[in-house]
């Protein structure tokens, strides 16, 4: 009987354990993207992988948070909105780097960090947005500062993040006299201080306030599909900027891996998981964006906005002038 009993103890210990096992196969995410916005992926990834993904939403203070909780920290992988907050993270260092040739062949060169601490995932233009009514233009950043457009230009707080990348990149390409030169001819051409989203800039300009607006690819994508507000896409074109000449400025969404990873092997997975070409093109889709990927097509309604030329430089370079762009913004008194 005690030979019985034994034998179907160990015949539930050998059911339970692989089962405890299983569960306990997870990975981290903190994300300042939306979960339902990533759920999709994480959906495919865990069922390739039987690895969990747990995804806490922190679009405000990771950095903070992260610092917080120090050592012990459950983060294992960090998904970002665009360059300034992943150098913030770097900055503060606050992220490890990650040996992965599937990383950094899937990625090109100007959307990863040299010491390998984050990788680009999608990328997103800086569109300059016209009123429909002045027909197709051709126009380049430096043009805003142009006095035709005095009265005419809307734009969002010069020290977002999404802004304060344009600046640095303008930095990058001019240096700091000029692009302080630069502010304060866009300043003197405002038609309101600058305030709000990037859609309500084309909100603005479907209400005639203003006639051309700074705004991100993707935000007109999510105004297309949205029964609302497609009524302000509708009155505006999507320029791609500086074509004639160093090309677009593009901004990326990243990835990085967590100084403290409980579960690097599964982060490692997961980051690798987000570059494949599946992956790349479910993300760019839901998102409107365009895939760091080559070889991965982009969506529909982002493939009829038409193709363009990008800025090459290397995102890195850009960051580099982040700090000295804010000092810029505030010299101008650009949000004032």
């Amino acid at each position: 009987m005690l030979k019985k009993a034994l034998g179907r103890c160990l015949l539930l210990v050998s059911v339970i354990l692989p089962n405890l096992m299983v569960q306990a196969e997870e990975v981290n995410v903190y994300s300042y993207r939306q979960p339902f916005l990533v759920k999709p992926l994480f959906d495919v990834f865990t069922k390739q992988s039987g690895i969990k993904v747990n995804v806490v939403f922190a679009k405000k203070g990771m950095a903070e948070r992260l610092m917080r909780e120090g050592e012990y920290s459950p983060a294992d992988v960090l998904l970002t909105t665009d360059i300034s907050r992943l150098v913030e993270l770097h900055d503060k260092k606050l992220l490890q780097a990650v040996s992965s040739q599937v990383l950094e062949q899937a990625v090109p060169q100007q959307f990863q960090a040299t010491d390998d601490t984050w990788f680009g995932l999608t990328t997103r233009v800086r569109n300059i947005y016209s009123a429909k009514r002045l027909g197709n233009i051709s126009i380049n950043y430096e043009d805003l500062a142009d006095a035709k457009y005095k009265g005419r230009i809307c734009t969002r707080s010069g020290k977002h993040p999404y802004n304060v990348a344009l600046v640095a990149s303008m930095i990058a390409e001019h240096g700091e006299a000029k692009t302080l030169e630069w502010l304060n001819g866009v300043k003197a051409n405002l038609a309101r201080k600058p305030q709000g989203s990037d859609r309500g800039q084309v909100q603005a300009i479907h209400q005639n306030l203003c006639d051309l607006s700074l705004g991100n690819s993707y935000y007109f994508g999510k105004m297309l599909k949205d029964d609302k507000q497609k009524v302000w896409a509708d009155a505006v074109n999507i320029n791609f900027p500086n074509q004639g000449n160093r090309g677009a400025h593009v901004n990326i969404s990243g990835v990085a891996l967590a100084k403290y990873a409980p579960n690097k092997a599964n982060a490692i997975a997961l980051m690798e998981f987000l570059v494949s070409e599946k992956a790349q093109k479910m993300y760019a889709e839901t998102n409107m964006e365009y895939p760091v990927r080559a070889g991965v097509a982009v969506s529909k309604l982002v493939a009829s906005w038409g193709k363009f030329k990008a800025d090459t430089l290397s995102l890195e370079q850009i960051a580099k002038h982040r700090k000295a762009a804010i000092k810029l913004i505030d010299q101008a008194k650009f949000d004032l």
